[in-house]
């Protein structure tokens, strides 16, 4: 799988590169079907100190990409929440792969 990383008014990291890199291997390892990611990292001002930081990850896979997006107080957090998400759409796209 190949990894892009974007940062929009975000300095770049090798730190949050890693995480975010660890975190979707291991949705590759579960979903052998993944061809590329695109993670977005971008920083938003806001009213409410618990938002501001966002993650956004699309998917490369068979039929229409998959798309999630974080808006957290950090970085990492937003990360797993947008991992999660995808988990959550991979399983089903997984499941409607094996119906047909």
């Amino acid at each position: 799988m190949n990894i892009n990383f974007v940062y929009d008014d975000v300095k770049a990291s090798a730190r949050l590169e890693e995480l975010a890199t660890k975190k979707l291997e291991k949705l590759e390892d579960k979903y052998d079907f993944i061809v590329r990611a695109d993670v977005f990292f971008k920083k938003e001002n806001t009213s409410s100190p618990d938002t501001g930081l966002i993650c956004n990850i699309r998917l490369s896979a068979p039929g229409p990409r998959l798309f999630a997006e974080s808006n957290n107080s950090k970085f990492e957090v937003s990360i797993a929440a947008s991992v999660e998400e995808l988990e959550r759409q991979l399983e089903k796209r997984k499941g409607k792969m094996k119906t047909h």
